[in-house]
């Protein structure tokens, strides 16, 4: 890859993974209306890899707290800590386990430029009508085990590219009265058993192929993807309760009818 596509794919993924604006439909996009060539699983490993370490760090203190909370549990010691940890645990079953057996089918027939912009569109539009309605009201630590499941449900459909994971899990936390900053913290909270899973797998079957690799542009990709991320987060968490999520529907709005407009020209 170039040193232009290692940048332009590095800060896409940074900076979508945590906006409710879809990153694999960004990741896909470049090779179909560019016509660049497919970056590859070991560049997919390392941006994804950049983008957790993103979320691992701006979120230590909860991290550590809910895993010392979470074995804690095992003794028989429960507390709102530990129960969310259980609840991010639980959420993230759904799409591992539907990752796994849905695969194949999604990479046939789901990965194109027609299924990108209509789940742009359509999953923009339910964000927007969920966030104007929402009661928001309830915290990350207010959830129940069919809250998380809920939300672990709509992680699952985030494997449809254009979907968005933060953006269907925020939808699903609004759903149920969260406020905006709480379930954009229980979204990027519940991206990390998520996201350490599928990089595991992807990585697995990397190993098992052999394929030889460039260093160099998988530490361009993870280094570049974990500031884009990290900014990201940090100006989301600041802005989303004052600024909601119009500016980001209207931005899937535009993409899906521009995708549309250019995929029939």
């Amino acid at each position: 890859m170039s040193i232009l596509e290692i940048f332009i794919l590095a800060l896409i993924q940074g900076f979508t993974e945590f906006l409710p604006i879809s990153s694999s439909a960004h990741l896909i996009l470049p090779s179909q209306i560019l016509g660049w060539k497919d970056q590859g699983l070991a560049f997919d490993i390392a941006v994804h890899l950049g983008t957790l370490l993103a979320v691992v760090i701006y979120f230590r203190k909860e991290v550590f707290s809910l895993l010392g909370a979470w074995g804690g549990s095992f003794a028989g010691t429960h507390n709102s800590e530990s129960r969310l940890a259980w609840w991010i645990l639980i959420g993230s079953m759904p799409a591992a386990l539907f990752g796994y057996l849905a695969k194949d089918f999604i990479e046939l027939y789901l990965r194109s430029a027609w299924v990108i912009a209509g789940t742009t569109i359509v999953f923009g539009l339910l964000l927007w009508w969920v966030d104007v309605k929402a009661k928001q009201v309830k915290g990350e630590y207010e959830l129940t085990l069919s809250n998380a499941l809920f939300i672990g449900f709509a992680q699952a459909l985030a494997l449809i590219p254009g979907t968005s994971r933060s953006g269907i899990t925020m939808t699903a936390g609004l759903m149920l009265g969260m406020t905006r900053e709480s379930a954009a913290r229980y979204s990027f909270l519940l991206s990390i058993p998520i996201i350490i899973m599928s990089g595991g797998y992807t990585a697995l079957g990397f190993l098992d192929d052999g394929v030889v690799v460039n260093w160099s542009e998988l530490g361009y990709g993870a280094i570049l993807s974990f500031v884009s991320a990290y900014v990201c987060i940090t100006f989301f968490l600041k802005v989303i309760s004052k600024m909601g999520m119009l500016p980001f529907v209207i931005y899937r709005l535009l993409l899906g009818a521009g995708l549309i407009a250019f995929l029939t020209l």
